[in-house]
């Protein structure tokens, strides 16, 4: 008997000590749970954005990105926004001090902007936006679309085919058109060896006019306006911070200009087939904010905008007498 009641004793020992360690278990997973959401619920991002310049076009897409990430992730982000004011040189300090601030993610905005901040961080994720051709910006052979490693981003690229076509609707009986532009940018080449291309094959004689920088913007100008019948500039950074100097060589001149985007067209053209910046901007913040909840930017390729609209600048037509077709929207001023 004392033998029974000494193993019962012993099994309801073992059975309590098996709740115990049972209870222990759930109570420290609970616990486990609790912390691990509140780390999640705590989460919070700091992004660093590199501006090159301030003009519309570049504007828009920052505020897009801005926009969309701060409807996603609300008081969870903070943004460290910075402008170059047209220098590459100060893209790579503005993304240096990223890099030892240790951001969580760097939005570049202009192809020099990306170029600076792919040249100073490999390890922190990196969108670019309002850049035209990641192959030619990253010196990429044999680019596929996407970047890989750290980068990845949208672009501004137009259908430059498109744009030659829209040269040559307005203006089928120009001879002479010049293709200005800036030099150093990259991109900027890229687009006017295209355009070229596509004119040449529609009969036009085509010269190309390059301007290093916006110190010798004007003479270049001047001197496109009186060989040109027709001028085209593409999206270039340099033309957006100074389409002022354009349109008071180019007006004057009766030359009419066809702009790569629609901030340029407003500031100097006639006609413009563009893109909207701000939902650029949008879908770039759709990206960033996959990229901090986790998804491999290495494996993402860069997006392109869906829409491309005809635009033309009312007044300007009016003052060179140029009729525009009824596809064309105004812009907005």
């Amino acid at each position: 008997m004392k033998k029974v009641k000494k193993a019962f004793a012993l099994m309801l020992a073992l059975v309590l000590a098996f709740s115990l360690a049972a209870c222990g278990g759930s109570s420290s997973s609970e616990e486990g749970t609790t912390a691990a959401a509140e780390s999640d619920g705590n989460q919070t991002y700091k992004i660093g954005i590199c501006q090159l310049v301030q003009h519309e076009a570049l504007d828009a897409a920052t505020q897009g990105f801005k926009d969309v990430v701060t409807e996603k992730l609300g008081d969870a982000v903070t943004f460290d926004e910075q402008n170059a004011q047209g220098d590459s040189n100060t893209c790579s300090t503005i993304v240096n001090g990223f890099v030892s601030d240790r951001v969580d993610l760097i939005l570049a905005n202009a192809t020099p902007a990306l170029q600076a901040a792919a040249a100073g961080t490999n390890e922190i994720p990196i969108l670019g936006t309002s850049v035209t051709e990641y192959g030619v910006a990253l010196e990429i052979d044999d680019f596929d679309g996407t970047v890989g490693g750290n980068i990845s981003g949208t672009s501004d690229l137009a259908p430059l085919e498109d744009q030659a076509k829209m040269l040559n609707e307005l203006f089928p009986d120009a001879k002479n058109v010049g293709l200005l532009y800036c030099s150093a940018e990259a991109n900027s080449q890229y687009q006017v060896d295209e355009v070229k291309k596509a004119l040449e094959g529609m009969g036009y004689t085509c010269k190309l006019y390059a301007f290093s920088d916006s110190n010798d913007l004007s003479s270049v100008a001047t001197s496109a306006a009186n060989e040109s019948d027709v001028i085209y500039v593409p999206t270039d950074n340099t033309v957006a911070a100074n389409t002022g100097i354009i349109e008071n060589i180019c007006l004057p001149a009766k030359v009419p200009v066809i702009a790569g985007e629609e901030g340029i067209c407003a500031g100097c053209g006639v006609a413009t087939l563009s893109i909207s910046y701000y939902d650029l901007g949008c879908a770039t913040g759709e990206m960033a904010v996959k990229v901090l909840q986790g998804e491999d930017i290495s494996t993402m390729p860069v997006e392109y905008a869906p829409n491309f609209t005809k635009k033309y600048d009312a007044d300007r037509c009016a003052e060179l007498g140029i009729t525009i077709p009824d596809d064309y929207e105004a812009i907005e001023k």
